[in-house]
């Protein structure tokens, strides 16, 4: 049988296969990706995130990752802004980040990618997202880092973070700058804590009064060689010094019945929405929030304190089994962060070195 076709049908054919291959071309871009590759950014410091992300390639083989590290001087905020300018188009697939509060704030954006996590049923309600968008482990806290050898009798030690505004301490007590890192968290969750005129007081006091550093590795240093008697800062900053056999000892604040309770920063981490490679984002965000990885940042030289619901691991920080840990809902505090970040760049602008 010979088949003919006529002009108009062999046109007709034409227009359809043209259409066909637009198509084709059109979709290309949307096909799957391959899984080869995970982008995260982490603001946990480089030296006890790194080793970690290069472990997890390893186990992978064919997942490359790909790490953008904070900078310290702008600590979490620049790479929250990142992620906030990349909002309609993201290139972080996970935010591996050292603190809650902006964790919580790039949620309530629409930011991050509602999931179900790789955790233990009973993981306390106060650390991961009602709609599954973040989850917060391995904790630093904020502690007071004290030179011996300035203050050598305990009975005259600093007991509380409020302290930072006494005149007898007057140049003699450091804090980082509160704009950025955990010292601004800390910060926000005192405003929320102290209410907004007592604490907006002590705020001006403490800028008045303290010795502000770039940093909190710049407050323990400047504890550690006697260039100030004391001064606040997180714990993986407060161990470097001890290790390294300074003669500082830490302090866990704050343990009267009237006071607040030392402070526990978790960090936290996510899964961005519309990211770039979703699976390999799912399996290294649970990967970070493992039993594994909060047991190797207990050890490590950061000595992270887990949070894991029946953890087997234990924070190499000398704790007393006494500490009182602040209540703290973080969800509320991080209301206030804008508020707060126009109040202390007009408090402390031009006040640290």
């Amino acid at each position: 049988m010979t088949l003919q076709f006529s002009a108009r049908q062999l046109n007709l054919h034409s227009v359809l296969s043209s259409l066909f291959t637009a198509l084709l071309l059109s979709c290309s871009g949307c096909l799957a990706k391959p899984e080869n590759e995970v982008v995260v950014y982490a603001a946990l410091d480089r030296d006890f995130s790194q080793p970690i992300l290069q472990s997890f390639e390893r186990a992978t083989e064919k997942t490359k990752v790909s790490s953008v590290f904070d900078v310290e001087a702008s600590k979490t905020v620049g790479l929250v802004k990142r992620l906030e300018a990349e909002k309609e188009r993201p290139r972080c697939d996970v935010f591996w980040n050292n603190e809650l509060l902006h964790t919580i704030r790039l949620s309530k954006l629409g930011l991050l990618e509602s999931r179900r996590w790789n955790i233990p049923s009973n993981w306390p309600a106060s650390l991961k997202a009602n709609d599954g968008t973040w989850v917060a482990v391995a904790a630093r806290a904020r502690v007071l880092l004290i030179n011996k050898d300035l203050i050598p009798d305990p009975a005259n030690y600093p007991k509380s973070v409020v302290e930072l505004s006494d005149p007898k301490w007057k140049n003699a007590a450091g804090v980082a700058l509160p704009l950025f890192g955990t010292t601004a968290t800390h910060f926000t969750i005192l405003h929320h804590k102290l209410g907004s005129e007592k604490a907006e007081s002590w705020f001006r006091d403490v800028a008045q009064n303290a010795t502000v550093l770039a940093g909190n590795k710049q407050v323990a240093l400047a504890v550690s060689a006697g260039q100030l008697q004391w001064g606040l800062t997180d714990t993986d900053d407060a161990i470097i010094e001890i290790d390294r056999g300074a003669p500082v000892v830490m302090i866990f604040p704050d343990q009267a019945s009237a006071e607040m309770g030392t402070l526990l920063l978790p960090t936290s981490v996510a899964v961005v929405r519309n990211a770039p490679h979703p699976i390999a984002a799912g399996k290294l965000a649970d990967h970070l929030v493992s039993e594994d990885v909060e047991g190797r940042l207990a050890i490590a030289d950061s000595a992270q304190i887990p949070l894991r619901p029946d953890s087997k691991a234990q924070s190499r920080l000398p704790i007393p089994t006494t500490v009182r840990w602040a209540d703290v809902d973080y969800v509320a505090a991080s209301d206030s962060w804008e508020e707060m970040q126009a109040k202390l760049q007009s408090i402390f602008a031009g006040t640290a070195p």
